[in-house]
């Protein structure tokens, strides 16, 4: 049971840190269906990161490994920020783009670096062990990961940035009505802008949350195995709303958490069900779930809709 609990915390927190960079996105009227290849390209800066500062102080690695995937998920949203606001190219293409091209990026940087540091070495795979152990720390059985409180942190800090501050309330209307936002003097460049960049820096720590639940290196060509598209079920399920978001994710992770340790539950493991069940279901979970809480759904009304300064 204390595996099941460990587990289920981590993998929500990945889905609430991706989930709520959707969540800001879409807020500002830009739908991000970039998250995996985000996902994908923080994950890369943090696992390299996390490589070459083995052996440093365990404090150092903890910021300097969420500083970089961070800015290496922001770096890469910069894509969907000039081709969706700048450009007015359709969202839907751009983001599913960025992600095909996230993982053989990823895969050909790996393979890179591995052969530049050894001749005989085309591996696209990272090991980061050493530097992992930094995240965690044992309370008896349980092991708390540093990523559990970055999460729950983003989660109060996404519910005042968006509903207690002036920033928030701007954003929002500009997924809203954005030429409205406009006529009363808020950029709505700045704010789509604003959003995109927040859902790059949350997704890209999402990423290399994902990589580290549980494992000791990362083979990149396997990329994030769909979780960019499961925390925007999240977010959906979440009505977009922090609060609501964090719940739909511990959900979300309960059943990611049970593809892990169903073989440590006697009574499910006497069902004989296969593991690729079990790993099948957060996504058949969330295509039920959509398929009865999608009609009443309300998403930002201007979301997936170029701003375009002279129509009205």
């Amino acid at each position: 049971m204390t595996l099941l609990i460990q587990y289920t915390l981590i993998f929500a927190s990945v889905l609430i840190l991706v989930a709520l960079g959707g969540c800001f996105a879409e807020h500002s009227g830009v739908i991000n269906l970039g998250l995996e290849g985000v996902m994908v390209m923080g994950a890369l800066g943090g696992a390299l990161t996390m490589k070459a500062m083995a052996g440093a102080p365990a404090a150092l690695i903890v910021l300097v490994v969420l500083l970089t995937a961070a800015l290496s998920g922001l770096i890469y949203t910069i894509l969907l920020g000039v081709a969706c606001i700048n450009f007015k190219a359709d969202q839907t293409l751009v983001g599913t783009a960025m992600n095909i091209l996230s993982t053989a990026a990823a895969t050909v940087i790996v393979k890179a670096v591995n052969m530049a540091e050894n001749p005989d070495n085309v591996s696209s795979t990272v090991q980061y062990m050493e530097s992992k152990r930094a995240f965690i720390v044992r309370m008896g059985r349980f092991e708390f990961n540093w990523f559990m409180l970055v999460a729950f942190v983003a989660l109060v800090i996404s519910f005042i940035l968006l509903y207690k501050t002036r920033f928030g309330l701007r954003l929002m209307a500009c997924g809203e009505n954005p030429q409205a936002a406009d006529s009363v003097g808020i950029n709505v460049y700045v704010m789509r802008w604003s959003g995109v960049l927040i859902s790059g820096f949350l997704g890209g720590i999402g990423g290399i949350v994902y990589i580290t639940a549980g494992v000791s290196e990362w083979k990149f060509e396997t990329g994030v195995a769909g979780f960019g598209f499961l925390a925007l079920a999240v977010m959906i399920f979440g009505q977009w709303k922090p609060i609501n978001i964090g719940l739909a994710a511990l959900l979300f992770g309960l059943f990611r958490a049970l593809s892990n340790v169903y073989s440590g539950f006697d009574w499910l493991a006497a069902l004989n069900i296969p593991g690729t069940i079990y790993n099948m279901m957060p996504y058949l979970i969330s295509l039920l779930v959509l398929a009865f809480t999608s009609r009443n759904s309300r998403a930002p009304k201007a979301e997936g809709i170029p701003y375009d300064k002279g129509s009205r």
